[in-house]
């Protein structure tokens, strides 16, 4: 019987932000309150396309031009709220 609880969407999103930024896994903790835009220095206009592209390839949605806003990426939180708007 497999005991281990499914990934939530936060969790996918830190891992995503983490693969497609480069950051250090084992020197940066990403959870729900972390902030995203102004706060990683990897994560630049150009990343934003990245991480994108990765969230919709990885969740299977499409990610509306106009839904990409600082606000949504405030913190990780708030991707993965953007994530599941889109899943709706």
């Amino acid at each position: 019987m497999d005991l281990t609880s499914p990934p939530t969407t936060v969790d996918d999103v830190a891992r995503i932000l983490v693969t497609t930024l480069g950051i250090d896994a084992g020197a940066t903790r990403l959870d729900a309150s972390t902030p995203l835009f102004g706060a990683l220095p990897e994560l630049d206009s150009m990343a934003v396309v990245e991480v994108i592209v990765a969230l919709q390839e990885h969740f299977g949605v499409h990610i509306d031009e106009e839904d990409i806003t600082a606000a949504a990426f405030e913190t990780v939180g708030s991707l993965a709220a953007l994530v599941d708007a889109t899943r709706r």
